[in-house]
């Protein structure tokens, strides 16, 4: 933990294998990974600021996606009741340009916020994805409809 004893992120909420490891050596860094001044030290796609946000192809993609985004406050909070309006407009600006540049036809949107005890994310940094499943994976049909239960 930092000297603020900050929790950045919730190995417990971490998938197995490679991000798992990615986490724990974040958890022992004691830094924010979707902090712009360290994100780009751990995420390796290329990174787009829009606004308040920044914008990324996740290095570590759920199952059976086509497009897995991430969109990332710039600035550190944690919960929902601390996006100013402004950021909410950039915020649905950036999902309908994304969604109509990258033709999605249909998907999944979902933001982390607050307590990773109760939202699953390992990061506690605010943000969302913004998710396009793929129905041609020949493991999408033992899944369907799983994507809110990402592992």
């Amino acid at each position: 933990m930092n000297k603020n004893n900050k929790k950045f992120v919730d190995l417990n909420n971490a998938r197995s294998g490679i991000y798992q490891k990615v986490i724990e050596d974040i958890q022992k860094s004691a830094i924010c990974p979707f902090c712009p001044e360290h994100i780009e030290n751990i995420h390796k796609n290329p990174i787009k600021e829009t606004g308040a946000w920044l914008v990324t192809d996740n290095m570590y993609p759920y199952k059976q996606t086509k497009r897995h985004l991430l969109l990332i406050h710039k600035e550190h909070i944690e919960h929902i009741k601390d996006l100013s309006d402004a950021a909410w407009g950039d915020l649905l600006k950036i999902v309908k340009e994304e969604s109509k540049k990258l033709n999605i036809e249909g998907g999944t949107f979902m933001m982390r916020f607050g307590d990773s005890r109760y939202t699953g994310s390992s990061v506690t940094h605010l943000h969302c994805h913004l998710i396009q499943s793929n129905p041609d994976d020949p493991e999408y049909e033992k899944s369907k409809g799983l994507l809110t239960r990402i592992g």
